[in-house]
């Protein structure tokens, strides 16, 4: 892309005031830091992938509620993990953390792993057991 084509479209980020770093080629032929307002096309993708994040969370808020998830899900939905990355931050082998998604073992858990959890999701004890808002 040469450096007048760089997408100087209105996106999120000008909002803001910030803008994107590009690289394009300048008149030398030469890659060239160029600073861009936003691309349309970017944004629309963006937004559309944060309306699904929000559909999963709101998906898995209502699983919790009716008690067919713990709120473990929640939380991992919320903070945008899988179990894979949620196992690893707790230190706990991911099948035991696809078992804590399970509402039957998550009244089984000791405060210690608990504990685990609510560090990582930045939250206190209480509010992991407590229904979700």
């Amino acid at each position: 892309m040469n450096k007048n084509d760089v997408p100087q479209d209105d996106g999120s980020l000008a909002r803001k005031n910030v803008h994107e770093l590009c690289y394009a080629v300048d008149e030398h032929g030469r890659y060239t830091a160029v600073p861009s307002r936003g691309w349309e096309a970017k944004t629309l993708a963006l937004n559309e992938s944060l309306k699904l994040i929000d559909e999963r969370i709101a998906a898995t808020k209502e699983a919790v509620e009716a008690g067919m998830r713990s709120p473990i899900a929640y939380y991992m939905e919320l903070h945008r993990m899988d179990i894979p990355l949620l196992a690893s931050y707790v230190g706990i082998h991911r099948w035991f953390v696809k078992r804590h998604l399970q509402p039957k073992r998550f009244g089984k858990l000791k405060d210690k792993t608990l504990q685990k959890y609510a560090d990582v999701f930045g939250i206190t004890v209480a509010q992991l057991k407590a229904p979700i808002d």
